[in-house]
């Protein structure tokens, strides 16, 4: 158990090591950047079409998870390579999971980008 007194510069100084990982993040893998921009458009889409709170709500949320499941792939992949940096079947299968994770949030986010997006664009055609 940590005995350290709660100090407010102490828990604001903490999330230096956060945004860190974050720009770690998108400097060091590739599919943040994709997931970095497809927010991006996501956002500025909705801005354009003029979602609703609701939708707005819904379009966070998976764009949060996108994220979480890529630095959660990403910090399992950098500490797997950190412990075995030689092949091994267990490792890439934990690796796999990861990636898989990634990829099934990512096909939710564009499922519900798609259920937001696509009646907005539809009634302007």
């Amino acid at each position: 158990m940590n005995s350290d007194k709660f100090s407010l510069k102490t828990r604001f100084g903490s999330f230096k090591f956060a945004f860190h990982g974050l720009c770690l993040v998108v400097q060091n893998q590739h599919n943040s950047r994709i997931h970095f921009l497809a927010a991006i458009i996501a956002i500025a889409m909705g801005i354009i079409l003029k979602i609703n709170p609701y939708e707005w709500s819904l379009l966070i949320i998976v764009i949060g998870i996108v994220f979480l499941t890529e630095l959660l792939n990403s910090s399992l992949e950098t500490l797997a390579d950190f412990v075995n940096p030689e092949w091994n079947e267990k490792i890439r299968n934990v690796k796999d999971y990861a990636a898989a994770a990634a990829l099934i949030s990512a096909i939710i986010s564009v499922v519900v980008g798609a259920l937001i997006f696509i009646p907005k664009i539809l009634d302007l055609i």
